[in-house]
């Protein structure tokens, strides 16, 4: 699945075009090495030789391999948000629709497992240094979510519970790649969780008689 696009951080000054190509290069390089060997097989010096960059200027844009790999998690939810915006989930209520599109990329994860186990294994590894990055990780997956739900301004109480989501749904791939959850087991748990949605939704005004 390695996706070949992504943006750099919102905070971060803006790319030039040849700053973004590369920085897409850097980001193929490190999900196709993972792909083929997980996590130990990410060396910086391999994905500079790969990306076709120095090992300095790979360095710059990524300071070590938990940097590179967390931003490596960003596109390929980029990736993902992209294919689900162009076929959304098709369930009654907005906790059926996230419980979907959820097991979707869980799905795509399950296909490259390498590749997750490296991306789950960086977030796990992240220290405060590694903080933008990680926050490019949670604002990615809240966006799914909210496409999702069909929210445009959700309430308090709904991001809280998008939280809880999205802490369940991390906690349930580690627990995948682990061994100690099946397929069925994590859907289960996703499913149970995003009933949270409806528990936040808005009551209506009473009608005036």
């Amino acid at each position: 699945m390695p996706a070949e696009v992504s943006s750099a951080s919102p905070s971060s000054p803006a790319l030039t075009k040849r700053q973004e190509a590369r920085r897409r290069r850097i980001l193929h390089a490190s999900a196709q090495l993972a792909s083929r060997g997980g996590f130990d097989a990410v060396q910086m010096r391999e994905v500079a030789e790969s990306s076709q960059v120095a090992l300095g200027t790979l360095y710059r844009y990524f300071p070590s391999k938990v940097h590179l790999l967390v931003a490596t998690m960003q596109a390929q939810l980029e990736h993902m948000h992209g294919t689900l915006r162009k076929k959304p989930p098709q369930g009654a209520t907005a906790a059926e629709r996230v419980a979907e599109t959820l097991m979707r990329a869980f799905r795509a994860l399950q296909r490259e497992p390498h590749l997750a186990d490296a991306m789950v294994r960086a977030l796990t590894f992240a220290d405060r240094s590694v903080s933008p990055e990680v926050d490019q990780v949670s604002r990615q997956t809240t966006m799914i979510i909210l496409d999702a739900m069909g929210l445009e301004d959700p309430t308090p109480q709904q991001l809280s519970a998008v939280r809880v989501i999205e802490h369940t749904w991390h906690s349930a791939l580690i627990t995948w790649l682990s061994g100690r959850a099946s397929i069925a087991q994590v859907k289960i748990d996703i499913e149970t969780v995003c009933r949270l949605i409806d528990l936040t939704a808005p009551e209506e005004p009473a009608r005036r008689r």
